[in-house]
């Protein structure tokens, strides 16, 4: 196969309909939308309208809430901090908080809380302060000689 030889499957895309070209032509005057009334003009949205009968989604009783307070963690891998040690944009010195990940690039701006997750392998001794781990990423950086201070 070459590259000048690539086409779409039959069928596969399909020419547009030219409407509205008189009365002769199949899709002429109206367009096929019909005549009168609210559908046949343009911007009409009637999603959910069943005829003048009490929708469904109005029928049905409503349920639960969203919380005004929801968290948006950003999910830092152990073994991505492990990376960016390797790679020098963390002193495994120094105390590790959200704003060292944030400036090393594993997370982004405004993101309010961080939570460290187990995934791959830490081998450098970190103290680090997130907002949350797991039992996993909390027993590798401890087997480190690290340790993590969840607030």
């Amino acid at each position: 196969m070459k590259l000048n030889q690539i086409r779409d499957n039959d069928g596969a895309r399909q020419a547009r309909t030219r409407v509205g070209r008189g009365i002769g032509c199949t899709k002429g005057k109206t367009c096929g939308r019909g005549v009168k009334g609210q559908t046949s003009r343009t911007g009409v949205s009637i999603k959910g309208f069943e005829g003048g009968q009490m929708p469904l989604h109005r029928r049905l009783p409503k349920r639960g809430f969203t919380t005004l307070a929801d968290r948006d963690f950003a999910e830092v891998n152990i073994g991505r901090l492990q990376q960016a040690i390797d790679a020098g944009r963390i002193d495994a010195s120094q105390p590790v908080t959200a704003e060292t990940l944030q400036a090393a690039g594993l997370i982004r701006p405004g993101q309010d809380r961080v939570r460290l997750l187990g995934k791959g392998t830490l081998s450098a001794k970190l103290s680090i302060t997130v907002s949350g781990a797991s039992k996993g990423a909390v027993a590798q950086v401890e087997q480190a000689g690290g340790s993590v201070t969840v607030s």
